[in-house]
């Protein structure tokens, strides 16, 4: 049996003085969706940046395909094949679209990263504007932009950072259809998310996030069952 594409035990990490995060458990098998929910300050965009040692101090353990990575440099860590999406996004405003997406090197030793005639398919939006700087792009444009990015470097393991925040209902659904055809492209992907509506049919499992712990993991089966529990802790 392989190993799985992500697992964490015992993730503990700080910030500075500040401890964040407190004995993560949180396993993800190749090619399932997996959504961190929680409150804001619950820890979850932390758990993401702990994955790539973006943030201070950590302790625990952190496999990606078997491979442990707690002590291991950020770029080694995208050279296993790691695509992080940050809520901030990073698109280059004095580039067009065409050019930030020529910019990101392969960190994949096996796979190719997509095309750009597949990004252009896969977002008709960044095709027509392929010639637009950064900044000429709305909100959704720029997200979308963010993760075709990744998709360029040929990583399989997703990570991303509330993409559907404070975008047009359109563009939600846009990345939603996205995130279904790379999960039967057999991509692996971990998203924070505060829309639950946006998360809620696109993936496997769930985990609740709670004060640096998680409080809560069920499948997507478990939904309906688990509806009065996230009220409570999420107030959806």
């Amino acid at each position: 049996m392989p190993a799985p594409a992500l697992e964490i035990v015992d993730l503990q990490a700080w910030y500075g003085e500040s401890h964040i995060l407190h004995n993560v458990n949180l396993t993800v098998n190749g090619g399932e969706v997996v959504t961190l929910l929680g409150r804001n300050g619950a820890g979850r965009s932390t758990t993401l940046r702990a994955m790539l040692g973006l943030t201070g101090l950590r302790k625990g353990s952190i496999k990606i395909n078997g491979v442990e990575t707690i002590g291991m440099a950020t770029h080694k860590i995208a050279h296993l094949g790691v695509g992080y999406c940050p809520e901030e996004r990073g698109i280059f405003s004095s580039l067009s679209t065409e050019e930030n997406l020529l910019l990101p090197p392969s960190v994949s030793k096996t796979g190719r990263g997509m095309s750009l005639d597949e990004i252009y398919a896969m977002f008709p939006n960044l095709a027509e504007r392929r010639n637009s700087q950064g900044t000429r792009l709305s909100g959704g444009e720029q997200q979308m932009l963010a993760v075709a990015r990744i998709l360029r470097t040929g990583a399989r393991l997703l990570l991303l950072d509330e993409i559907s925040e404070g975008l047009a209902p359109v563009i939600v659904q846009a990345l939603a259809r996205m995130i279904l055809t790379l999960k039967a492209g057999g991509y692996t992907i971990v998203m924070v998310e505060q829309n639950f509506h946006f998360a809620a049919p696109l993936a496997d499992r769930f985990f609740v996030m709670e004060h640096g712990r998680i409080v809560e993991a069920f499948a997507a089966s478990e939904l309906e069952a688990k509806t009065p529990v996230l009220h409570t802790l999420l107030g959806v």
